[in-house]
């Protein structure tokens, strides 16, 4: 059965360079895997504000989706940093959102 994807390509309109960095390391100290990625992704924006003792910070972060799956050779996605709209951005979490049968449907790269 083939699954429709949820986050249609024709929506994807937002320029993002991808770079993400594997959990493990080689003798150097270095991330094994790196792999970098110029997509399209629906990107969305927010803000939230966060009270501290001394003054009130604002903190930007957003959230990327992309359809398919960006890094399949992965198990997950878990590190590394994004461009979008010429501003880098590290990456909090990822995400791949599967379909019942296993296949990934969609990846979600929340950013800060």
């Amino acid at each position: 059965m083939k699954y429709p994807c949820l986050v249609p390509k024709r929506l994807c309109r937002t320029d993002i360079h991808v770079h993400l960095e594997s959990e493990g390391t080689d003798n150097h100290g270095q991330p094994e895997k790196v792999l970098d990625l110029g997509l399209k992704c629906n990107f969305q924006d927010r803000a939230k504000t966060i009270l501290t003792a001394e003054k009130k910070l604002v903190q930007i972060t957003g959230t990327s989706l992309i359809p398919g799956d960006i890094a399949p050779d992965w198990p997950t996605i878990s590190g590394g940093s994004v461009i979008v709209f010429g501003e880098e951005r590290r990456i909090q979490q990822g995400t791949k959102n599967r379909n019942p049968d296993g296949t990934v449907n969609f990846c979600t790269l929340e950013v800060v």
